[in-house]
């Protein structure tokens, strides 16, 4: 047992030393050897690591720590809270399928049990769960313990897809000789309430570190991205910030002399000047774009805001801008002609000759095109079509 903490302790120093932010994660889990009879390989329960030390005996320092990631990766993605109706052989093989490929693509070495398809890679389990076979005889590489109805039969030998037979299950439960910590309880739902709050703020945290030692791959800072997003409808979202922008303050202004001498203060509003810029270039679909623009108009008469529009793919179109006061209907000129490719910066460019900058910029696309090098000064508000990044500005997902 001195070998296998050994063998461990110098996985997870090497994970935190190449890929600290996999590492930060590794750090949050307990290790804990496991009886063999019901952990075959490993097992998490969103609370601590658990291993086979026969299992980590038999592998290579590098697939030492594909598995410690692995079930890292389970608990920082919150699979042990997503699951809801699905029935969980297929759920545990699916969150399997969108975890490995993740590592392997991030360069480390998986396990000869590892299910890996290449045709799920850049999926979430949500969208791996279909596509796997009702009934099927596969079993995940490792023991998703969270559950409550998780009192499934392990696999032996943890062959990833092999099933045991009853007498080496008769075998494993006459075993007198193994030792190691019993099959801990499924999570109460205020637990797992719980661990899912402390699993995103550990994610968070770890991404911070890993971007600061610029050791944070751009998979893994994508798929961080994607998981923060707030996970709110984005027509609040887009109400909320946008009126946030809302200039309605007290004026300590001097009032005329027959008022009197005190200077008390009185509630001001002022009109708020938002540019919206709206990607062209055909990657947004014409329904999209009228539902877009139908939210900024019913926002912009609550705000008094004059809308800018200033339609864009790699360049403006032509007549713009456009604009519209709070009282006019906001909509897309009908003469409007995209395709071609996508560029953010003319729409950027317009706005930094103006005198004034905007209070606000609201910009609808899929993020597919080119980003100005600066961040401007104004704040900028993305609505996204799809998981593209962007490099600044505050994101919302269209979903």
């Amino acid at each position: 047992m001195a070998d296998i903490d050994t063998k461990l302790s110098a996985a997870r120093t090497r994970l935190i030393l190449d890929k600290p932010f996999l590492g930060a994660l590794v750090l949050r889990l307990t290790m804990t050897s496991a009886d063999p009879r019901w952990c075959p390989t490993t097992a998490t329960d969103a609370r601590g690591f658990f291993y086979n030390a026969s299992y980590i005996e038999a592998l290579s320092l590098e697939q030492t720590q594909f598995v410690l990631a692995h079930e890292a990766l389970h608990c920082a993605l919150s699979h042990f809270a997503r699951r809801r109706h699905r029935e969980k052989q297929r759920w545990d093989l699916a969150c399997d399928f969108a975890v490995n490929p993740l590592l392997i693509q991030d360069g480390l070495s998986p396990p000869p049990n590892a299910l890996y398809l290449e045709a799920y890679e850049g999926m979430t389990a949500e969208e791996i769960y279909p596509l796997i076979e009702e009934n099927t005889d596969r079993q995940p590489q490792d023991r998703h313990i969270y559950d409550a109805d998780n009192q499934q039969t392990p696999d032996r030998g943890g062959l990833g897809g092999q099933k045991r037979s009853d007498c080496d299950i008769r075998d494993a439960e006459l075993d007198q000789d193994a030792a190691g910590a019993p099959q801990p309880p499924p999570l109460e739902p205020d637990e797992r309430d719980r661990l899912e709050t402390q699993w995103q703020q550990r994610l968070a945290g770890a991404a911070q570190q890993a971007m600061r030692a610029g050791k944070l791959s751009g998979l893994m800072a994508r798929m961080v991205d994607h998981l923060l997003q707030p996970q709110l409808p984005w027509r609040m979202l887009l109400a909320r910030y946008m009126t946030m922008q809302g200039r309605e303050d007290f004026n300590y202004a001097r009032p005329a002399r027959r008022e009197g001498d005190a200077i008390l203060p009185s509630l001001r509003s002022t009109q708020v000047d938002v540019v919206v810029g709206v990607d062209t270039s055909g990657s947004i679909s014409q329904v999209e774009m009228d539902q877009f623009l139908s939210e900024v108009d019913a926002i912009k008469g609550q705000m008094k805001a004059r809308i800018t529009l200033l339609p864009c793919d790699v360049q403006l179109a032509s007549g713009a801008p456009w604009t519209f006061e709070a009282w006019e209907q906001l909509r897309l000129p009908a003469n409007i002609q995209g395709g071609g490719g996508t560029s953010f910066i003319p729409v950027f460019d317009w706005v930094e000759a103006r005198i004034m900058p905007p209070d606000l910029l609201v910009y609808f696309t899929d993020a597919q095109g080119a980003f100005p090098e600066q961040e401007p000064a104004y704040p900028v508000l993305w609505v996204i079509k799809g998981k593209t990044h962007v490099p600044w500005g505050q994101r919302i997902q269209l979903n």
